[in-house]
């Protein structure tokens, strides 16, 4: 079971959660003492709350769990020019976690969301017992990043005639893939909203390249040094995270540790679903009370 939970982010901003099923039998909700901990989930950049639904899932037999569709994504607000600071993404993780009663909570960021996750823990260790960082580099990406992106942003065939279009081009034709990768296909589909001549993403690519241009230029070493609960690093072997980075980034956090997931790329959690549970689970077990 799933239920749609209305917040305000940060000046007030309309933010839609989603919590999976109903809190652990015998536990209330919230995450104070003898209560159920909470972990919220944290998309990365073009996502929504729903990518982390399997995730979701398992977790909700012993967590009370929520996923946040973040500001520009899925069913929240999307304000036309922002403001898409990283400020503004912490802000809205904070106000999520305070309106829910979920603190002490462990947070779980893929991408864009573990960048959140590991800001807010550094801002806020009252609200944050754990954070999992999944596949998201701590050093700045530089002005040729960007560059691809918005070249990227220009080759989508846009609109797609079916959702069957959406899943080969993403998962097969896309010229930025190595190899096919069905996933991914299956990551974009639900992205994808049906208009009267096709099928759309449900976001701005414009405000896409606006809310990236916050963190490609900046480098975030500092805010994990901050960072004083456990934290999980986990990569994709295929993914944009190096093991060099990520192993850089578990030694600067101060309770930091490692995980990679074989076979997995970029979408950690979609390409390997079990064995994303394998790493992640144990974490999340030896940071929260049981």
């Amino acid at each position: 079971m799933v239920r749609r939970i209305n917040v305000r982010g940060a000046g007030g901003l309309r933010l839609a959660a989603w919590e999976f099923a109903d809190p652990p039998k015998g536990a209330q909700p919230g995450g104070e003492d003898g209560q159920a901990p909470s972990v919220l989930l944290l998309h990365g950049l073009m996502g929504r709350g729903s990518h982390w639904a399997a995730t979701a899932r398992w977790l909700s037999g012993s967590y009370r769990a929520v996923c946040l569709d973040q500001r520009g994504h899925g069913r929240s607000d999307k304000p036309t020019d922002g403001p898409f600071d990283r400020e503004a993404f912490v802000a809205d993780a904070e106000a999520v976690i305070e309106q829910l009663g979920l603190a002490p909570v462990a947070v779980v960021g893929h991408a864009m969301g573990a960048l959140t996750a590991w800001q807010l823990a550094a801002k806020r260790p009252d609200l944050v017992r754990a954070v999992v960082i999944c596949d998201m580099r701590a050093s700045a990406l530089g002005k040729r990043s960007q560059r691809e992106w918005e070249q990227w942003f220009a080759t989508w065939p846009v609109p797609f005639a079916t959702l069957a279009d959406v899943r080969r081009w993403f998962g097969e034709e896309d010229p930025t893939l190595e190899r096919p990768n069905p996933a991914r296909g299956d990551f974009f589909a639900e992205v994808m909203a049906e208009r009267m001549d096709g099928w759309r993403p449900v976001f701005s690519r414009r405000q896409m390249l606006m809310i990236r241009q916050t963190w490609v230029h900046e480098a975030y070493w500092d805010d994990l040094t901050q960072v004083r609960c456990p934290a999980l690093v986990v990569r994709g072997l295929d993914g944009k995270l190096g093991r060099a980075e990520a192993q850089e980034m578990v030694r600067v956090l101060p309770r930091g540790s490692y995980a990679e997931v074989d076979g997995a790329g970029h979408l950690v959690h979609y390409d390997r679903p079990e064995q994303w549970r394998q790493v992640v689970e144990p974490f999340l077990q030896g940071a929260l009370p049981a």
